[in-house]
C-alpha cells in the first residue's frame, strides 16, 4: 500500500523540522533550455545543502516535451512548435501560456526516498488545489495526471467523458526531485492537437483535456498561486519562503 501523504509529510519530520521552501515566481514565456539548465544546477545545490528546496511557478512559451516514454507516432504535428527531449517520466505533453508549470524541486533524502508517495503528494496537491475552485479531480489507474469527470459532455461507449486537467512528470537526481507538473488554467487547448496528450487516444475512448476556463472558472494565475500555495504546506508540511524574479 502507498503511504498516506501525512506519513509522508511526517517522514523526515520525525528526523528534523522541514525547512521552509524557496518560492520562485519565473513569470510568463521563460524559455524551456534555459529553465531546464537552472533546475539542474539548483538541484545540485540542494542535493550539497547549498540551497533550500525549490518550487519555481511559470510559464512557457507554445512547445511539447517528450519524455522518457514517449512514442514518435504520438508527435502529430513535428514542426507546430519546439519539441524538447527531456529525462522526465511521461510521454508527450504540452506547455504554453495560461497553464500554471510548477517545477518542484524536493530533498527526498530529508523527507524520505519513496518515489511512489511522492508522486501521490502532487496528485494530492493538485486535487486539493482545485478543490479550491469547487473543482473535484480524480486519479485514474493506468492514467497519469489528474482527471475531471464531463457529465456535461454526451457520453462515448455508455462512459462518461474525462478530461485531463494536469500532468505530471518527475524526475530524481540522487534522490532531488526536479521537473514536476502543469495545471490547466486558460491555455490555448487547441494546441493540444498536435500531439496524443501523455500517450492517450482521446476523442474515441472519451479522454480529452480541458482548463479551469472550460469548466467555466474565471480564475487568475494569482488565484491559483495563492491556492497552490496553501495547498502545498497542508500536503508536504512545509511552509513557503517567498521569492520574486
Amino acid at each position: 500500500m502507498v503511504k498516506s501523504l501525512q506519513q509522508f509529510a511526517k517522514q523526515s519530520s520525525l528526523r528534523a523540522p522541514l525547512r521552509a521552501v524557496d518560492w520562485r515566481h519565473l513569470g510568463t514565456k521563460v524559455a524551456y533550455d534555459i529553465t531546464l539548465s537552472e533546475m539542474e544546477r539548483a538541484v545540485a545545490a540542494i542535493h550539497q545543502q547549498k540551497q533550500r528546496e525549490q518550487v519555481w511557478l511559470l510559464e512557457h512559451p507554445p512547445l511539447y516535451t517528450a519524455g522518457t516514454s514517449a512514442k514518435r507516432g504520438d508527435l502529430l504535428s513535428e514542426h507546430r512548435f519546439p519539441v524538447f527531449d527531456v529525462g522526465r517520466g511521461g510521454q508527450y505533453t504540452y506547455h504554453g501560456p495560461g497553464q500554471r508549470i510548477c517545477y518542484v524541486m524536493l530533498d527526498l533524502n530529508q523527507r524520505g526516498r519513496d518515489v511512489r508517495a511522492l508522486i501521490t503528494s502532487l496528485e494530492a496537491w493538485v486535487i486539493k488545489t482545485l478543490a479550491h475552485f469547487g473543482v473535484v479531480g480524480e486519479i485514474r489507474p493506468g492514467r497519469v495526471g489528474v482527471w475531471v469527470a464531463r457529465p456535461d459532455k454526451p457520453r462515448v461507449n455508455g462512459q462518461i467523458c474525462e478530461d485531463k486537467i494536469a500532468a505530471i512528470g518527475i524526475r530524481l537526481r540522487r534522490w532531488v526531485s526536479f521537473h514536476g507538473l502543469s495545471l490547466n488554467v486558460r491555455p490555448d487547448l487547441e494546441h493540444y492537437s498536435g500531439i496524443v496528450p501523455c500517450g492517450i487516444a482521446g476523442a474515441a475512448n472519451g479522454h480529452g483535456v480541458t482548463s479551469l476556463h472550460d469548466l467555466g472558472i474565471d480564475a487568475s494565475m494569482e488565484e491559483v498561486d495563492a491556492a497552490l500555495k496553501e495547498a502545498f504546506i497542508e500536503i508536504f508540511g512545509s511552509p513557503s519562503n517567498e521569492h520574486e524574479n
